[in-house]
């Protein structure tokens, strides 16, 4: 039994697209010119399109067409690390872009003094409505959009002589590591709290992707703990699942190998497919 039309036009586009004759990033052609071309209904041409999208080959954009999604090297985010150097921060995330042998790029920090809403506040175990510094910052790899981070500290840490918390500047060797040099306040451990969403409109702006769910986020809850149990930040991380993977390592474990020799794979686990 032949395939539905929708389906012929579908593998069609789909073998062009693979092989390169319709590139990355490109815009398809129109429903007319594509009905034109399979001598098929709108109806067809529509439920190809979707066959497509649903396969993550294509993104339809409001008022724009349909474009080929570009492929993404993904990169591998190493969640474990040494406390004290704040596992994940500003010279961590430096360091393993750097040796990865590609691009990192990172906004100014956004500072603010905010009231702590419930979210905050719980993780913090400070008062709701007590005042925060929030530090937001956006991370790109290679001029993509990465990850969006913001960082949540006590206002404590301001009156207790933490005053750059308030600077909207990066803070030489990360915000960690400027509290122990200030406040005598050591940073001893850190927990997450990892969970998957849906992206909202500014984030699904910001990383280019869909407000459909086809491309989730995860969503990374840092709390870290000074060597009294305190808390001292709370560091919110937002990854789009489409060009990242998470790692933790556990126990002794050889160093991270990215590459063996190969250029292409850099960013990659070495036992990742």
């Amino acid at each position: 039994m032949a395939e539905p039309m929708y389906r012929q036009i579908a593998d069609d586009l789909r073998g062009k697209i693979e092989a390169g004759e319709i590139a990355q990033g490109a815009q398809l052609p129109t429903e007319i010119e594509l009905m034109e071309q399979y001598n098929a209904s709108r109806n067809t041409v529509r439920d190809a399109i979707k066959l497509l999208t649903t396969r993550s080959l294509v993104e339809p954009r409001p008022g724009q067409g349909t474009f080929v999604v570009e492929k993404i090297k993904p990169y591998v985010t190493t969640l474990t690390g040494d406390p004290a150097a704040g596992g994940g921060d500003e010279k961590v995330y430096i360091d393993e872009v750097t040796a990865s042998n590609r691009t990192w790029e990172i906004s100014e920090p956004r500072v603010e003094v905010q009231k702590a809403d419930r979210v905050v506040a719980n993780n913090l175990r400070i008062e709701e409505g007590a005042q925060v510094v929030s530090r937001h910052q956006q991370r790109l790899i290679d001029g993509l959009p990465w990850s969006l981070q913001t960082s949540f500290y006590p206002m404590t840490l301001v009156q207790q002589g933490a005053i750059r918390l308030l600077e909207a500047t990066s803070i030489d060797g990360g915000a960690v590591s400027y509290l122990a040099e200030t406040c005598g306040i050591q940073q001893a451990g850190y927990r997450d709290t990892i969970a998957v969403r849906t992206p909202d409109e500014n984030e699904a702006r910001f990383f280019k992707v869909p407000t459909d769910g086809r491309v989730s986020v995860f969503e990374i809850f840092r709390v870290g703990f000074d060597k009294k149990g305190n808390r001292l930040r709370l560091t919110i991380t937002v990854y789009p699942s489409d060009r990242n993977r998470l790692r933790i390592d556990v126990g002794s474990v050889p160093p991270r190998a990215s590459t063996r020799g190969d250029p292409s794979a850099r960013g990659l686990d070495d036992d990742a497919e």
